[in-house]
């Protein structure tokens, strides 16, 4: 059965995130640069690895390009809901735990503060495992949502257009 859910979203700021996550996909600083605000803090659940928060514009797009390279990561935005200077979305990571690994859809959901239009605040909330997380019975296609089949959602269709750069570590085993 497929549930018809409304969205309340501010098109700008779905946009902006979007534009983000694409940036994360594919390692892209100056894609990055253009969506965080210079002071933006991004905050992890302590059960993940990395949970210490990254601070800072540069350092936050630095941080997501060697972590998509190193894991072959694509984040698709699931669903989002804004109001104000906020927004929450539900997201979908996919990657590969180790090199040649399958890939994975790791859930999870982040809630964001905007300031002068650009992102100031991420507070993530997911578990980092190393095989799929998701919701039993869940119907996530029916939804609009992405799936390891088809890595973009019904809100982020261009998300298979981004790809994560390959690391000096494979481009040197060329």
């Amino acid at each position: 059965m497929s549930a018809k859910v409304k969205r309340v979203t501010d098109e700008n700021k779905l946009s902006v995130i979007k534009r983000y996550y694409n940036g994360c996909t594919a390692g892209d600083l100056d894609m990055l640069h253009s969506t965080l605000h210079q002071d933006v803090v991004h905050y992890f659940l302590a059960l993940n690895v990395g949970t210490k928060p990254v601070k800072g514009r540069e350092h936050l797009a630095r941080y997501w390009r060697k972590v998509t390279r190193m894991i072959d990561a694509r984040w698709v935005v699931d669903h989002a809901v804004t109001m104000g200077d906020e927004a929450v979305i539900e997201w979908t990571m996919f990657s590969r735990p180790a090199p040649n690994a399958q890939r994975i859809a790791t859930r999870g959901a982040e809630w964001f503060v905007f300031r002068d239009g650009l992102i100031f605040e991420i507070r993530s909330y997911y578990q980092q495992r190393n095989e799929s997380t998701e919701r039993d019975a869940f119907d996530y296609a029916g939804r609009g949502y992405s799936s390891l089949n088809s890595e973009r959602s019904a809100i982020h269709a261009e998300a298979e257009q981004f790809a994560a750069p390959e690391s000096s570590e494979s481009i040197q085993n060329k």
